[in-house]
């Protein structure tokens, strides 16, 4: 007995020698563990206590453990594990024959969902049309969408289809009458609540509440038949609505009617306009470049060409078939920042970049030039500037102009689709951002190019 508590003695003498050893007299008291319990030993990265000689790394008994930081500890290591929110690319298919490069392949109907995180790879397919195999699904002509309703909306040749971002459900599928009216390309107005919407090919715009899908009125457009494409001011206030003809409307909002007309050379094809709706600029037939129109006046201000050796002849030639849509081109856009100004050719399968010189000049960079495998025929800038897609399924660096990924479906084939939306999730799958799918100047991105760059500053002072 004497000798057990001899030993008991001297065990309680070493613990007390080794905590002062640690600790010493008037030192820090010891750290407490994740349970609350001082720690005379190491705390790792979890606030668990380890004996010392456990952290010290040998050949006999390896250690790749981090120790404790206050500023970077969590409680838990379940966070980690909780959803987040995420970054998607939303496209809609079919596009029609027009967006089919091979008539080989087909990219099926529905949204075809990828993650531009993880190298564009395919996420999900939604259907949207349920049809029995033996109904060819309408074409797809338009996609927008609204985080006020966190619905995005796809418009076919004859409905207009609205689905819950949150559950992949459609919430309302709707005609319009005259039945066979509906619709085109359209945009959400800022505050996310109202839609405007082309009809097919008609003289008309809808106005449609953008969470139960009535009209709430029509534009008419009389001096622009068939109207196809459309872009709205960043403000919301002004419609530029655009017919397969010379044409343009340029409406208002707030009283759904007419303000003025303009008139370009040809018929018009994709348009852009800049960050403060000033200019319009505009694909047409028969051209391979662009024609700038004043908004303030109503007149076209200037035609930029690319050199005639580039295109004249082959698109003269009667024998020469061109991919897309019977024009030497038919997409337009402004990087975000209005510094450049890209266009597709169509005729030689390559992407074209202007760049801006102020005062409405722009300057074609052949350095710039992105080689395609096929025409491209619409251009959408990425939320964040920095990527660019095409409808060749193309992803394009803005700062490289070099292409960086490809947009294919769940079968490896590239996706040839003109409507396609980069947008932005919370971790409850409410939609936080929706890119402008029309490529227009941004006025936040340019009031930081001028602020920036000392020669975008004289630039603007000319303008």
């Amino acid at each position: 007995m004497n000798r057990m508590l001899l030993c008991a003695a001297a065990s309680t003498i070493a613990l007390i020698a080794y905590a002062g050893s640690s600790w010493g007299q008037g030192a820090q008291k010891p750290p407490l563990d994740a349970g609350g319990k001082p720690c005379p030993g190491v705390l790792d990265f979890e606030k668990n206590c380890l004996a010392p000689w456990v952290t010290q790394n040998s050949e006999d008994r390896p250690y790749r453990g981090r120790s404790y930081d206050p500023k970077t500890f969590e409680v838990s290591e379940a966070p980690n594990f909780l959803r987040k929110g995420q970054e998607l690319v939303y496209i809609a298919t079919p596009g029609g024959v027009s967006d089919d490069a091979d008539s080989a392949v087909y990219n099926g109907e529905g949204i075809i969902v990828l993650d531009p995180k993880a190298h564009y790879a395919f996420v999900k397919r939604i259907p949207l049309q349920n049809l029995p195999a033996s109904l060819k699904p309408e074409d797809v002509a338009g996609m927008m969408a609204s985080p006020a309703t966190n619905m995005v909306y796809i418009s076919t040749r004859g409905h207009l289809i609205a689905l819950d971002l949150a559950t992949d459900k459609v919430v309302w599928n709707n005609t319009y009458e005259p039945i066979g009216t509906c619709c085109e390309r359209g945009q959400v107005t800022p505050d996310g609540l109202t839609l405007e919407v082309g009809s097919n090919l008609q003289n008309f715009h809808r106005v449609i509440d953008a969470k139960t899908g009535k009209v709430k009125g029509i534009i008419p457009t009389p001096q622009s038949p068939n109207n196809h494409n459309m872009v709205m001011s960043p403000d919301g206030k002004t419609v530029f609505d655009a017919p397969n003809g010379v044409t343009l409307t340029v409406a208002s909002m707030e009283t759904m009617k007419p303000i003025k007309t303009i008139t370009f050379s040809d018929h018009i094809r994709p348009l852009v306009i800049n960050s403060d709706a000033t200019r319009v600029y505009a694909n047409l037939n028969n051209l391979l470049g662009f024609e700038i129109a004043d908004v303030k006046s109503g007149k076209v201000i200037k035609r930029v060409e690319v050199p005639g050796n580039m295109w004249k002849a082959k698109w003269a030639d009667p024998n020469r078939v061109f991919f897309g849509h019977g024009a030497p081109m038919h997409a337009i856009g402004l990087t975000p920042d209005e510094s450049e100004l890209w266009i597709g050719d169509a005729i030689n399968d390559q992407l074209l970049v202007f760049d801006n010189e102020g005062h409405d000049n722009w300057k074609l960079d052949m350095r710039k030039r992105v080689k395609l495998d096929h025409s491209a025929d619409w251009i959408t800038m990425g939320l964040d500037g920095k990527r660019a897609y095409l409808s060749s399924g193309d992803v394009i660096d803005v700062a490289s102009h070099k292409i960086v990924g490809k947009l294919k479906d769940e079968w490896g084939h590239l996706i040839h689709s003109e409507k396609f939306l980069d947008m932005s999730f919370d971790a409850k799958g409410h939609l936080l951002r929706v890119v402008n799918q029309f490529a227009n100047g941004d006025p936040v991105a340019v009031a930081h190019r001028v602020a920036t760059d000392p020669l975008a500053k004289q630039k603007e002072a000319r303008n």
